[in-house]
């Protein structure tokens, strides 16, 4: 078992995104996991990130608040235990149109197994 406690995770730089923070819950160099990493932002009002691809797919969980997720092909807002998935290439930008600060939680594949990127 590898865990990781609250006081241990620290913030990093996400590039593209603005008004949030980001830490790593699981996996890059939180933990050794294999296939995949969890990570937890706090995007505040008007913070969220630019139009991006990745090489792998994500979810987003939405914990408390909303963000605004667009894609080429649609604009959804996700609220409270709404989810999305973002298939590998697929581009897509978040906006916090809200007044509340949004947490969530995004869960990515690994590009590699055992990426620590």
């Amino acid at each position: 078992m590898d865990v990781v406690k609250l006081t241990d995770i620290s913030a990093y730089e996400a590039p593209g995104h603005h008004g949030m923070v980001a830490s790593t819950l699981q996996g890059k160099n939180a933990s050794p996991n294999e296939h995949f990493w969890v990570g937890f932002s706090i995007f505040l009002p008007g913070g969220g990130a630019t139009s991006a691809a990745s090489p792998t797919e994500k979810v987003y969980v939405v914990l408390s608040g909303e963000i605004t997720v667009i894609t080429d092909t649609q604009t959804v807002t996700l609220a409270a235990m709404d989810s999305c998935r973002i298939a590998a290439g697929e581009a897509r930008s978040i906006e916090n149109r809200s007044r509340d600060a949004a947490r969530i939680i995004v869960i990515s594949a690994n590009a590699e197994p055992g990426d620590k990127t």
